[in-house]
């Protein structure tokens, strides 16, 4: 018997999401929201040094041609017809930062990931550079000086790489974000590429004055970076230019968003006061706070949330950034071979219920929110004869609970009026275990939608808005019911406080590691493990010899 035709109501729209382990692209009806196909490609991050951390723009590139084919091969065998697809949005690993030539095409060096730690002493030396009661980076940008935006990323290049400086120097040389980099290679590169960003990725760069909504002189002085290098600045939701060449050649792209801002607008948290958490690679909590800069006092962000249309206006959120949290299942799985796929940790954490008093503190690229503290590195403390993986397992889901209840307080604390819930998302919150801990550790509901690809769905809703689409309706009556799943706290507010004010115990012993001196004394130290973990705690060599190992005790 042939195929039923499949019946296809209203326009469809695709979205692009570059995380920082895989690229995605998905298509939804924009009518319904739901999802019709999809496919993912994992990425390779190198790790050339101790605390460096890299990808291959042309891998990421390659991977995005790779997924619109896939996902459109895929929906031809649906008989879905792809010129139903009347726009892209791009949603994006933010602060990763690219430099490439454009009259040849070619990256002038690897994407350099936001969670790099190579710019540390570039911190250090520019911090010296700022007046103590003249904080002009923070109060233009809402960011603390760090190792995590693209400023100093970039700077490090132009300081250690000659043959970016002479790019440079010839007027050869652009910078983007991954966002810019795909835009400018899909929308015809040298042929006519165009070479921009939207609010939310500048936002991120520490060169972009979020009140003005402009590129900042006096920051690119600052950080000693050329103008003439830098994307034009966009909207959220406008047309940037058309695809090139591939299957969809011709379709506009008109959407794009920072992954996190992305995913606060696919949670449809447009009012103030609303607030998701996404938990991918890190972890992080947006709180939109409307039309007006908040400025946290308790070791948040503020950033640019997104702006939905050229003339629209920009709306603002304070953000709660995490580095690791997948990553840590991640690592559990390729560093230490505890587990083969990362779905298996659930298991492992069921079977035993409880960490025994094991803490995991993954700082790995040190600690962020609310701490900003480069020194910091990880650690598993409160060892026992008795701890095996599957306990160490349950203490890494743990810390990814524990790290969102300390960004989470910092933000009740400037905001003054706790979140009643949170509403969460990402890849992570597939794992029941997880989602369980983290309503218990938080003391309140945890809301999951149903349909847990927000990012994409927000990427995707600011492409079908965008004047000259007009596929997706953002008006309050139009936007669709999210149906959710909701996890509510199971054990007594006093055992989940003793729990968390143990965890801060831990965080205070894993701070003070990474100095200068110790980093240099011997870099063969960490040659095994190339985000340099430490393991405190007592009888730590049982960790190795039996019990990662899986042989039974």
């Amino acid at each position: 018997m042939a195929a039923q035709k499949r019946a296809v109501v209203g326009p469809l729209v695709g979205a692009v999401v570059q995380g920082t382990n895989s690229t995605r692209f998905l298509v939804f009806n924009s009518k319904t929201a739901d999802l019709l196909s999809h496919h993912q490609v994992e990425l390779t991050q190198e790790f050339p040094k101790e605390g460096w951390v890299e990808q291959d723009p042309k891998e990421i590139l390659q991977s995005v041609h790779e997924c619109i084919d896939r996902t459109c091969q895929k929906l031809a065998e649906l008989s879905v017809d792809i010129s139903n697809i009347k726009a892209i949005g791009v949603s994006n690993q933010r602060e990763t930062t690219v430099i490439w030539d454009k009259l040849t095409g070619e990256p002038l060096y690897n994407a350099v990931v936001w969670l790099d730690l190579r710019t540390q002493p570039t911190v250090e030396n520019l911090s010296k550079k700022i007046p103590g009661n003249n904080n002009f980076v923070k109060s233009k940008t809402g960011l603390p000086l760090s190792t995590y935006f693209s400023a100093v990323k970039l700077r490090w290049i132009l300081d250690n790489v000659r043959h970016v400086q002479k790019a440079v120097e010839e007027g050869r040389a652009l910078f983007g974000t991954i966002d810019s980099w795909l835009i400018w290679s899909l929308t015809g590169g040298v042929n006519g590429g165009v070479h921009c960003t939207d609010v939310t990725n500048a936002s991120r760069t520490m060169l972009f004055n979020i009140h003005s909504l402009e590129w900042d002189e006096e920051l690119c002085d600052f950080f000693e970076i050329p103008m003439d290098i830098l994307p034009n600045v966009w909207s959220s939701s406008e047309i940037y230019g058309l695809v090139k060449a591939g299957a969809l050649e011709g379709v506009p792209i008109s959407g794009c968003l920072g992954d996190q801002s992305a995913a606060l607008v696919g949670q449809m948290c447009f009012q103030e006061g609303q607030a998701k958490n996404t938990y991918g690679t890190g972890c992080f909590l947006l709180y939109n706070t409307g039309r007006k800069c908040v400025f946290s006092e308790h070791g948040l962000l503020t950033t640019v949330a997104y702006k939905l249309g050229r003339d629209k206006p920009a709306c603002y959120a304070l953000e709660g950034s995490v580095a690791i949290a997948g990553a840590v299942i991640r690592w559990l799985r390729d560093n230490l071979g505890i587990i083969k796929t990362s779905e298996e940790i659930e298991m492992l954490a069921k079977d035993v219920g409880t960490s025994y008093g094991c803490y995991f503190v993954p700082a790995f690229s040190g600690l962020y929110a609310p701490y900003w503290e480069p020194s910091a590195r990880g650690i598993i403390c409160g060892l026992t004869q008795f701890t095996s993986k599957n306990h160490i397992a349950f203490a890494a889901l743990e810390s990814v609970c524990f790290q969102t209840r300390e960004i989470l307080d910092a933000m009740n604390r400037d905001c003054g009026i706790p979140l009643s819930h949170l509403q969460v998302d990402g890849g992570m919150t597939n794992n029941k275990i997880l989602m369980q801990l983290q309503a218990d550790i938080l003391h309140i509901p945890v809301v999951k939608p149903a349909m847990t690809e927000t990012t994409a769905l927000g990427a995707a809703m600011a492409a079908g808005a965008a004047e000259g689409v007009g596929v997706w309706s953002l008006k309050p009556e139009d936007l669709l019911v999210i149906i959710m799943e909701r996890f509510e706290p199971q054990i007594k507010a006093t055992e989940s406080e003793i729990r968390y004010a143990t965890w801060k115990k831990a965080v205070m012993k894993s701070m003070g590691w990474a100095t200068a001196e110790s980093e240099s004394s011997d870099p063969a130290l960490f040659s095994s493990l190339p985000l340099g973990f430490f393991i405190v705690g007592s009888m730590i060599m049982l960790i190795g010899a039996r019990y990662i190992s899986g042989i039974p005790y």
